[in-house]
C-alpha cells in the first residue's frame, strides 16, 4: 500500500509540473525519514553514495565534447563531404543528413545535443536542395534519436551505473543496433524521398570534391574513431576515453577548425556543467527512491510474482514494450531510466531475459519516446530552431514511425544483434 502511495504521490507532483528530481527527492525523503525513521545523515550518506560513482564522471566529459563539436558547426563540413558523393540521386542529400548524424550521435551521447547539432544547417541546406522545411525538421528529429543508441550514449552510462551493468560492454552492445538503425533510416528516407519527390538530382558523383574535402573533415571524422574505436579495443575505459574527446575538441574547433575561442569554450563548458548537474539531480532522487524500494521489498515481490506466474520472456518483453511505449508520451528518457531501471532489470533477470540486450531494448524504447507526443524532446527542440508548430513536426515524423516500429521489433526478437560483438 505504501509503494503504491508513493508512485501516485509521485506522478500527481510530476503531473503538478514540478522537476523529476526534486519529485523524487521528496517522496524518497519523506519516506525515509517518517515510514522507516532513518536519521536525516544517513540520507544524505544514501544520496550521495547514488552519485559517487567513477563511471558517472564520463557524463560531464561526454556531454562538453559533443556541445563544442556542435557549436563548432562541423555539421556542415560533415554534410558537405558526405554530399558531394551521393547528390546525384534523388534523395541524395537526405541520405546524407541521415549518414551525418551516425557521426554526430558517435561524438554527442544524447538525442537532443545530435538534433541541435544538426538542426541549424539542416534547416538551411535541405530547402535549399528542394526539400521542404518540415520534412527536413522532422528529419533531424528522427537521426538525433540515434545519439541515444551509437556510443557513447548517455543512455547507456546511466543504465550501467543504476543496475551495475559494464558500461564498456553496453557500448560495444549498442555499435549493431545502432548502424542498424540508421540503415532503415537512411532506407525510409530515401522511400519518402522518392515517393513525394523531395530534393534536386545532380549529374554524378563528385568523387574529385569528395577527395579535395577529405583532408579537411578528417579531423573531425577521426572523433569517433577515437572513443568506439579504443572502447572496443580496450585501450580506454569510458572514463578515460570521455577526458580524452574533452581534450581533442577543444583542440579541433580552437586550432584545426578555428570556430570557437576560449570564450567559446568557456561558455560551452558553463553549458554543459549545467546539463550535467541536472542529469545528477535525478540521480540523487533516483538514488534514494531506489533505497526505498529496496527497504520496501517492491523489486523482490514483483519478481517472486514473475517467478510464481512462470511468465515467458516473450509475455515480459512485451508488456515492458508496451508499458514503456505509453510511459513514454508522458516522461522523458533519463527519467523513464531513473524511475523504471531499478525495478525492471530485476524482472528480466528472473524470467531469463540477458540483462545487456534488455538495455539496448529500453535504449530503443527511449529512442521512441523522445518523438511522441506530448513530451517528445526532439520534437519540441526541432521546432524551436525551426519555429514551426509542433504539429506540424509531429506529422512529417509520422512516416519514420513505422521504421522505428520495426527497428524495435527486430532489437526485441534478436538478442545476437546486440550480443553479438560481445562474443
Amino acid at each position: 500500500m505504501t509503494s503504491i502511495i508513493a508512485v501516485v504521490s509521485l506522478l500527481l507532483l510530476v503531473a503538478g509540473g514540478v522537476h523529476i528530481a526534486l519529485a523524487l527527492g521528496v517522496i524518497a525523503v519523506g519516506l525515509l525519514t517518517f515510514n522507516f525513521n532513518i536519521p536525516v545523515v544517513l540520507v544524505a550518506q544514501m544520496a550521495w553514495d547514488s552519485v559517487d560513482k567513477y563511471a558517472l564522471v564520463c557524463i560531464p566529459f561526454f556531454i562538453f565534447a559533443g556541445n563544442l563539436m556542435s557549436r563548432g558547426n562541423l555539421a556542415l563540413v560533415i554534410l558537405d563531404l558526405v554530399g558531394t558523393v551521393i547528390r546525384w540521386f534523388r534523395g541524395g542529400v537526405a541520405l546524407a543528413l541521415a549518414m551525418s548524424s551516425v557521426f554526430f550521435a558517435a561524438v554527442n551521447g544524447s538525442s537532443v545535443a545530435c538534433a541541435v547539432a544538426l538542426g541549424p544547417a539542416a534547416v538551411k541546406l535541405l530547402p535549399a536542395e528542394g526539400y521542404p522545411p518540415r520534412f527536413a525538421a522532422s528529419l533531424v528529429a528522427v537521426c538525433g534519436t540515434l545519439g541515444l543508441m551509437i556510443p557513447p550514449s548517455l543512455t547507456f552510462i546511466l543504465i550501467g551505473s543504476i543496475v551495475g551493468l559494464p558500461i564498456t560492454d553496453l557500448f560495444i552492445a549498442g555499435i549493431v543496433p545502432g548502424l542498424f538503425e540508421a540503415f532503415l533510416l537512411g532506407l525510409t528516407t530515401l522511400i519518402v524521398s522518392r515517393i513525394n519527390g523531395y530534393g534536386r538530382v545532380g549529374e554524378r558523383p563528385d568523387w574529385k570534391g569528395f577527395g579535395q574535402r577529405l583532408p579537411g573533415a578528417a579531423g573531425a571524422l577521426m572523433m569517433p574513431v577515437i572513443i568506439i574505436g579504443t572502447i572496443y579495443m580496450g585501450w580506454f575505459t569510458p572514463t578515460e576515453v570521455s577526458a580524452l574527446a574533452a581534450v581533442y575538441a577543444v583542440v579541433l574547433v580552437t586550432m584545426v577548425y578555428r570556430t570557437a575561442n576560449l570564450a567559446a569554450v568557456w561558455e560551452t563548458a558553463r553549458e554543459s556543467v549545467l546539463q550535467t548537474v541536472m542529469i545528477y539531480g535525478v540521480l540523487l532522487g533516483s538514488g534514494l527512491l531506489t533505497a526505498v524500494l529496496t527497504r520496501l521489498g517492491l523489486s523482490a515481490e514483483l519478481t517472486a510474482m514473475l517467478k510464481e506466474a512462470q511468465v515467458s520472456p516473450f509475455e515480459f518483453l512485451l508488456a515492458v514494450n508496451l508499458l514503456l511505449l505509453v510511459v513514454g508520451m508522458f516522461l522523458d528518457g533519463v527519467s523513464m531510466i531513473v524511475l523504471l531501471a531499478p525495478i525492471l532489470f530485476p524482472m528480466a533477470h528472473a524470467v531469463g531475459v540477458d540483462l545487456i540486450h534488455f538495455a539496448v531494448i529500453m535504449t530503443a524504447l527511449v529512442e521512441v519516446a523522445t518523438l511522441t507526443p506530448p513530451v517528445g524532446l526532439n520534437l519540441f527542440v526541432m521546432s524551436r530552431i525551426t519555429k514551426m508548430p509542433l504539429h506540424a513536426i509531429v506529422k512529417g515524423v509520422l512516416p519514420f514511425y513505422g521504421m522505428r516500429v520495426v527497428a524495435l521489433l527486430v532489437i526485441n526478437a534478436f538478442p545476437a544483434l546486440s550480443l553479438v560483438l560481445l562474443k
